[in-house]
């Protein structure tokens, strides 16, 4: 299953408090649960994102359904693709 990063943005319209905006994340969890994938972890991180959400889904149709839901919940999101450094052998063996 492919692993995916989205970056974070939070609204501030949306969220008042740091304390309303921790509450959401057992929801985004169990959405991404439902939609079949796994949420891997989520941090707060410093420079020009909010937090950075680390998950799996099947495809990048799941994927793009994930991240509709994290930006329902007043998030925006920018999502990429992400490949672990152990494949990076395999695939250049072959160019």
């Amino acid at each position: 299953m492919p692993t995916y990063i989205a970056h974070v943005d939070v609204d501030e319209a949306e969220y008042q408090n740091p304390q309303e905006l921790v509450s959401i994340w057992g929801t985004v969890r169990e959405d991404v649960q439902q939609l079949g994938g796994e949420m891997l972890d989520t941090h707060a991180v410093l420079g020009p994102y909010d937090f950075d959400v680390r998950f799996r889904v099947e495809d990048d149709d799941a994927a793009f359904r994930v991240t509709q839901t994290i930006e329902r919940h007043g998030l925006d999101t920018e999502t990429l693709q992400a490949l672990p450094v152990e494949r990076l052998g395999e695939l250049v063996d072959d160019v």
